[in-house]
């Protein structure tokens, strides 16, 4: 009797451990889980990278991205196969540790061989109310090629700065625009702020290379008889102007963000990035300082969008719709007829809802 007490006790005993096995496997499992979505994050992480690696030979960095792939399919097998290949996800993690270092050791460079439209930095130099630009871009441009470089030093006075117009540039889709800003004096002279990468000669914008080091900041100030007509009449891209409702005394903060931004690039370089680190955060950055309750946005990186998110914040001149503004705001064809005049922006902003006339910018 008590023999098959026994062996129904062993049978219940052995019911209940059946049960609790896949509970207590759950843990293993989504720490394997885990481990598996890091591994792929960092193979497909480290196959950019490299495949996009500054400075390097194509094939070289093709077959390093390839390279790194395998190890990274390595590393889930043996994840997968952990008692015959327990080892390979170790390898894999160290030679993490490995490409990061490698990362950290990617640093921003001033002497480097630039693209003729961003080799001279901008040099500002602040006394009081009035503000000395060096190296203010003023090229006359025929074609994307064929152009007279012109570099001006000139004198702002914050006093009589009174507007500030956003400009955006669409070059690849809807989605996506170069952000600029133009300010405005009571005189009628315009200096326009773009942060754009640093683009060695030769050397063209990749998106995705901007996430991975590959160039540094420009801070350029320039023209707008240079910078908005290279965009429209030379380079055929789609351009449109806003007028901000921006207080005195809040444009003049916004104004020096810029010029401190280029101060800083003088001491120490930066890199660019797609997403952190660009035309359009730079400008929600410095609006950011005095409107703190500014909220982030996908807006923010589909810069195409960026008029519909000012618009919702009141950031246009108000009592117009969005679609009148940017209308209105659709500066090429008058750019194109414009030309290079003395009075282009003038001309460009002829019917601008906020735009009141002005004189002459030299």
């Amino acid at each position: 009797m008590s023999l098959r007490r026994g062996r129904g006790q062993g049978r219940a005993a052995a019911a209940i451990a059946a049960r609790n096995a896949p509970q207590r496997r759950w843990p293993a499992r989504l720490a394997r889980a885990a481990a598996a979505l890091a591994i792929v994050l960092a193979s497909v992480w480290g196959g950019l990278f490299l495949a996009y690696l500054p400075h390097t030979g194509t094939l070289v960095r093709y077959a390093s991205a390839l390279l790194w792939l395998a190890m990274g399919g390595a590393a889930l097998w043996g994840l997968r196969h952990p008692r015959e290949y327990r080892v390979l996800p170790w390898i894999f993690a160290v030679a993490c540790a490995g490409l990061v270092f490698g990362w950290s050791q990617l640093l921003p460079e001033q002497n480097r061989d630039w693209a003729d439209d961003v080799a001279q930095p901008l040099q500002p130099q602040v006394d009081g109310h009035l503000v000395t630009l060096h190296n203010v871009r003023n090229f006359a441009w025929r074609s994307d090629s064929d152009y007279t470089p012109r570099w001006e030093t000139r004198q702002y006075d914050l006093d009589r700065l009174v507007s500030a117009d956003l400009a955006l540039s669409y070059w690849m889709g809807p989605a996506i625009a170069h952000t600029l800003v133009s300010f405005g004096f009571d005189d009628g002279r315009r200096v326009v702020f773009s942060l754009e990468i640093r683009r060695e000669r030769g050397e063209s914008f990749s998106a995705l290379a901007g996430f991975f080091r590959n160039f540094e900041q420009a801070m350029i100030a320039a023209d707008e008889r240079d910078i908005l007509a290279v965009r429209s009449n030379v380079r055929g891209e789609d351009v449109y102007l806003y007028r901000l409702n921006i207080p005195r005394a809040q444009l003049r903060q916004l104004f020096m963000g810029y010029v401190a931004r280029a101060q800083q690039l003088q001491r120490t370089p930066k890199f660019y990035n797609t997403a952190t680190s660009n035309c359009t955060t730079i400008v929600f950055e410095l609006v950011r300082k005095f409107e703190p309750q500014l909220p982030l946005d996908y807006r923010l990186l589909l810069s195409g969008y960026l008029p519909s998110y000012v618009y919702a914040q009141h950031g246009f001149v108000p009592g117009y719709a969005l679609a009148t503004l940017q209308a209105r705001g659709r500066i090429g064809e008058r750019a194109r007829q414009a030309g290079t005049g003395a009075d282009f922006s003038q001309r460009i902003r002829e019917g601008i809802p906020g735009e009141e006339p002005s004189g002459v910018p030299r």
